[in-house]
């Protein structure tokens, strides 16, 4: 997968995401490939629990609050 550069101030860096993707695990799932990759969903999680707001203020540019929850 292509490294995405963290463009929100405090999102992963591709350092951390190089040391922390190892460490998730991968879905071998049949069927469609995920809209929202984890580093998104990450950072977003990182977020809510950054600013300690409710799941549903999770910025849409995280993907959707049901799915960072979800994660």
């Amino acid at each position: 997968m292509a490294s995405v550069a963290a463009t929100r101030r405090h999102d992963l860096t591709d350092a951390q995401w190089a040391a922390l993707e190892p460490l998730l695990r991968t879905g071998k799932r049949p069927g469609r490939p995920p809209t929202w990759s984890k580093r998104l969903l990450i950072d977003g999680i990182r977020w809510r629990t950054r600013v300690g707001s409710p799941w549903r203020d999770v910025p849409e540019c995280y993907g959707p609050w049901q799915t960072v929850y979800g994660l």
